[in-house]
């Protein structure tokens, strides 16, 4: 896959929805076996408690996802693609409206599985939450 090809992995399909898109994530980080993507996450998202604002834990689950997704993307070969096979996330604290942003890597791969982990953090840099996927590789072959 070249740089270009790797790089555009919110933009494959132009024009079409992407959860990149609709919640409005931003690329901070990218390089091989590595992504961190940011959100500002609205009180649209979340639901109210007490204490404040609570974002919404599929959202904090989607955010994991999608950067764990994207540290995957970047290690793709040639035609390759993958799915989510399992998906597990830990919540350490609730997370709040506000910047929130997901740090995930390639733990490793194999020729059918790659493992990846993520960590999500808010602004001040508290730690959130945690998750861990297999993703499934896919050959057009």
């Amino acid at each position: 896959m070249s740089e270009d090809e790797r790089r555009a992995w919110e933009d494959v399909d132009p024009g079409t929805p992407h959860v990149w898109h609709t919640l409005g994530y931003r690329r901070a980080l990218d390089e091989p076996g590595r992504m961190v993507i940011e959100w500002d996450a609205t009180e649209h998202y979340a639901f109210p408690a007490e204490s404040g604002a609570i974002v919404h834990g599929g959202l904090v689950a989607t955010i994991l996802d999608s950067a764990m997704g994207g540290a995957c993307w970047t290690l793709l070969e040639g035609d390759e693609t993958f799915l989510t096979a399992e998906l597990r996330t830990e919540f350490h604290r609730a997370a709040r409206p506000g910047l929130l942003r997901a740090d995930a890597r390639v733990v490793q791969r194999t020729k059918r599985l790659m493992f990846c982990a993520g960590e999500l953090y808010d602004a001040g840099g508290a730690h959130l939450a945690s998750a861990r996927c297999t993703q499934v590789l896919r050959s057009a072959r």
